[in-house]
């Protein structure tokens, strides 16, 4: 008898553990991706002939929890309609007896590449606006995500921003078991790594949302710890005030003292990108003056350029 390789073990796992579609009207093409939670693959849905994204849970064992969020994050999906959020075409149990759902296939870039590559700042902040005003969409409807981090949005190739992965979402009326911690270190907001996790409001995602402005705006990977050494990270970095208090109000370690909901970031986002004030920086009279001189940079220029050539030509016709 000949014992198998190593390698033949794992590929007769990973055939084992794959999903069974043959009740379906999908066919299986790809894997493209895998959490501890589910798997996504590339699929052909034969009825309308076009390729989806079909995600699956993890394989029988240790299913039960896993299938509930499976159905809870479809759900999540299925009410959440707007141009931000990937939309679910379908949901069931496969014949193997996993939940599964399938969601339009997205192509692009992940966040995370993103603040790793060469776009400017501005580019950068415009791509967490639009993350912002899509989380603001799902607070107004009480859906908190509870894990923003940069490998849970992504950049499509025609500029849209995505926000993917609603595994861990807070949706209205579900009760957390005590003490879960749930989310990202170095995203998760305070109250989550403390295990208050089901406390978690939509302040909670402002915080990662800090936490993300943090990330883009420094290319380096968050520290572990939250609050204080985030905050820290964006003050020893020369950038513009107003952004530096932007990213410590969404950082601040208290709830209370951050943005009540992402839609006050995305505006406040919106106003450092324009040249405005910001509501996280009351500015002093001297700092309005410099922004307003930079403004209008070029027609104060214009004006210094006409007084200094009257000057001139008064000094030579004088």
């Amino acid at each position: 008898m000949t014992a198998l390789s190593d390698a033949s073990v794992r590929r007769l796992a990973e055939v084992a553990n794959l999903p069974d579609l043959s009740e379906t009207r999908y066919t299986l093409l790809e894997e493209i991706g895998r959490g501890g939670m589910a798997a996504v693959y590339r699929a052909r849905d034969e009825t309308l002939g076009r390729e989806v994204a079909i995600k699956v849970s993890s394989a029988p064992g240790e299913r039960e929890d896993l299938d509930a969020r499976m159905r809870t994050e479809a759900a999540v999906l299925a009410a959440l309609e707007h141009p931000g959020i990937v939309p679910v075409h379908d949901a069931g149990i496969l014949p193997d007896g996993r939940a599964f759902y399938v969601m339009k296939r997205v192509r692009g870039t992940l966040l995370r590449e993103v603040a790793r590559g060469a776009a400017g700042l501005d580019e950068r902040l415009r791509i967490l606006e639009r993350v912002c005003e899509t989380m603001a969409f799902a607070h107004a409807r009480g859906i908190v995500h509870r894990d923003l981090k940069p490998e849970n949005v992504m950049v499509g190739g025609f500029g849209e921003v995505l926000v993917i992965d609603w595994g861990v979402a807070r949706v209205p009326g579900a009760v957390d078991e005590p003490g879960a911690v749930l989310g990202t270190p170095g995203y998760m907001a305070p109250e989550q790594a403390a295990g208050r996790s089901g406390d978690a409001t939509e302040r909670a995602d402002v915080y990662a949302l800090g936490a993300i402005l943090s990330t883009l705006v420094t290319a380096t990977e968050p520290p572990a710890d939250p609050g204080v050494a985030r905050a820290a990270l964006l003050a020893e970095r020369e950038l513009p005030r107003r952004l530096r208090a932007i990213g410590a109000k969404a950082l601040a370690a208290d709830p209370i003292d951050r943005y009540a909901d992402a839609g006050e970031m995305a505006a406040d986002l919106a106003r450092f990108r324009a040249g405005n004030p910001v509501a996280a920086h009351p500015e002093s009279w001297l700092e309005r003056t410099g922004r307003s001189v930079w403004a209008y940079r070029a027609a104060v220029g214009l004006v210094l350029a006409y007084l200094v050539m009257r000057i001139v030509v008064a000094w030579v016709t004088g």
